[in-house]
């Protein structure tokens, strides 16, 4: 077998491992010298067996290397979320890319705070020409978006000091899909960080209001119960060539 085809064959092993190793709550996994932990919870745990009932998602993703080294630099998300969860958006304000387009955290926040739907911090490491290599961190803000050809939106919003002050937006498609265990998926593109000079090393987010709509109090994020579980797959590309697989599982049963 030649160098590259075991290379191959040794990046498909270590993917399939990933994949059967890391279905939990919480996951650890190494590829080379990077290192992603990650974790994901729904809460409530107990909820309905149809229907559905409001829940928060709570979610903390750690990049970083075995040597301390600058990690590689995050290019996409990809998730694929579970068919007995679902997102509600009929009558919840919404919020544009031109309205956000230049704002600090604040400012987004008093522009769009009816559209809020989540919100986190993230902090990324910065290592500019020349410079020793620094922290820089933002709030993180989550708003309803006008769909996007009729599937729901949301924008992530962002906000950069380094190398000067800068506003990073990032539009997040959910589309229904069929695939077994999973009914949605959305797919992040990430930004470059510090004119790429930046690599994400900490997000953390809860995203999950109520509204009212029609005299209701209606949920952004619903769920049911089935199974015991509620289950995201999610993959993580970085601009190297790596790629981390993994299933993230959050307990669940049913109320009475």
């Amino acid at each position: 077998m030649s160098g590259r085809r075991l290379r191959i064959g040794l990046l498909l092993a270590a993917a399939a491992a990933l994949i059967a190793a890391a279905s939990a709550y919480a996951i650890r996994a190494e590829i080379g010298k990077t290192v992603v932990s990650a974790t994901a919870e729904l809460r409530p745990r107990s909820l309905p067996a149809h229907g559905g009932a409001l829940v928060r998602l709570s979610t903390t993703t750690r990049t970083g290397t075995k040597d301390g080294s600058m990690p590689p630099a995050l290019k996409t998300l990809t998730f694929e979320l579970d068919k007995n969860g679902f997102v509600e958006t009929k009558g919840l304000p919404t919020c544009t890319m031109a309205k956000l387009e230049g704002t600090t955290p604040q400012q987004a926040r008093s522009r769009c705070g009816e559209a809020l739907v989540g919100q986190g911090t993230g902090t990324a490491r910065v290592q500019m020409p020349g410079s020793s290599p620094v922290k820089m961190s933002s709030p993180l803000s989550f708003f309803n978006a006008p769909p996007t050809g009729g599937r729901p939106t949301i924008i992530a919003h962002a906000y950069e000091t380094i190398p000067k002050a800068k506003t990073l937006l990032v539009p997040i498609v959910i589309e229904r899909v069929h695939d077994g265990r999973y009914g949605f998926r959305a797919e992040v593109e990430l930004p470059e960080i510090a004119e790429g000079h930046g690599s994400p090393i900490l997000a953390q987010a809860t995203l999950g209001v109520t509204y009212k709509h029609g005299g209701k109090e209606v949920g952004f994020i619903n769920a049911r119960c089935s199974g015991g579980r509620l289950q995201v797959e999610g993959k993580l590309t970085f601009d190297n060539g790596d790629f981390f697989p993994a299933t993230l599982t959050s307990p669940c049963h049913v109320s009475r």
